[in-house]
């Protein structure tokens, strides 16, 4: 009886660092795709740099790609790990899994696979999401956390009114139309290059038309649409999952990122009562792609906060292998 040929353990599709256009000079010298098993599933990661571990965790429906301008200036000092989380990119696309709880797991088991037992995260539109779950469920684990371009992590209480002004329904809207089954792949299927380029547009700022098109190609194909909205399917259990967090106020260093012509200084208001040490940033030159639209004001962000992580973590206990 024949069987399937294994999957490559070096990663050659187009979302991978082989298969990525456009990426800065020299990034395929730092960086390499990889797939990692953590045990419950196949991640895929972005990895190079050398120093104590940074975990970049990307948003909706974008992908490790996300990151590739600053990866390089942030691998000068940090072992950079810009993984797709579960359902995007070239990760698994399980059917169940993707409440921020289990999304912030998955991190954990792949950061341990990697060696790293504690780490630095930066998390962007679902990854703050999923990355506050990370440093709420798992606080040993995370030294401090960037947390950037949405206000708040999902919270019931926070859920806009049925009938919003125009600018918040505009920006909003897909959340609910996402939470539906089914309805939304019929809708978008054969119309990607229409739903995404409207998503990618109303959140503020504009992008390449060719940077869209590499994003859109990436989710046109059933299993990655699916997996490109489960994450919002899993809502009712997120905001029961928040609601406990937000007893226990986060105590490691929080950094809240905002862009001007985006959420601004919502991010941090939201956070305020949830992180007890928090700083906060508003990039004048972006809207919601902060790392896309001013890679260079976001470096300057990220600079200072995580300088203090990058010079005390030379003890050997911090990592317990090279990835």
């Amino acid at each position: 009886m024949s069987q399937s040929p294994a999957p490559p353990s070096v990663p050659e599709a187009p979302g991978s660092v082989s298969g990525a256009p456009n990426l800065p000079a020299g990034f395929t010298d730092t960086f390499t795709s990889r797939y990692i098993d953590t045990g419950e599933l196949r991640l895929h990661a972005v990895v190079g740099g050398e120093g104590p571990p940074l975990l970049l965790v990307h948003g909706w429906p974008e992908t490790w790609y996300a990151w590739r301008l600053i990866m390089p200036a942030l691998a000068r000092d940090f072992r950079v790990i810009a993984v797709d989380q579960r359902g995007m990119g070239l990760s698994d696309k399980p059917t169940v899994g993707y409440d921020t709880g289990t999304l912030a797991a998955d991190l954990v088991a792949l950061m341990e696979a990697l060696g790293h037992q504690r780490f630095a995260v930066v998390g962007h539109d679902t990854g703050f999401a999923i990355s506050y779950a990370l440093a709420a469920d798992h606080p040993e684990r995370v030294e401090r956390v960037a947390l950037a371009e949405i206000p708040g992590p999902p919270i019931a209480t926070h859920s806009p009114p049925a009938f919003a002004p125009a600018p918040i329904n505009n920006k909003l809207w897909h959340i609910p139309f996402n939470r539906v089954e089914k309805l939304p792949e019929q809708l978008i299927t054969g119309r990607e290059d229409v739903f995404f380029g409207y998503e990618f547009a109303i959140q503020g700022g504009p992008l390449p038309a060719e940077l869209i098109d590499y994003y859109v190609g990436l989710v046109s194909n059933p299993d990655s649409l699916r997996g490109s909205l489960a994450w919002y399917r899993a809502f009712d259990e997120t905001l029961a999952q928040n609601a406990q967090r937000a007893s226990r106020p986060l105590t490691m260093p929080v950094l809240a990122i905002g862009g001007a012509a985006s959420y601004a200084e919502h991010v941090g208001e939201a956070l305020t009562p949830l992180a007890q040490d928090l700083e906060t940033v508003v990039i004048s030159d972006a809207g919601h792609w902060i790392a896309e639209q001013a890679p260079e004001e976001t470096l300057a962000a990220l600079t200072p906060f995580l300088a203090p992580y990058r010079d005390g973590a030379a003890a050997p206990s911090r990592t317990l292998a090279s990835a």
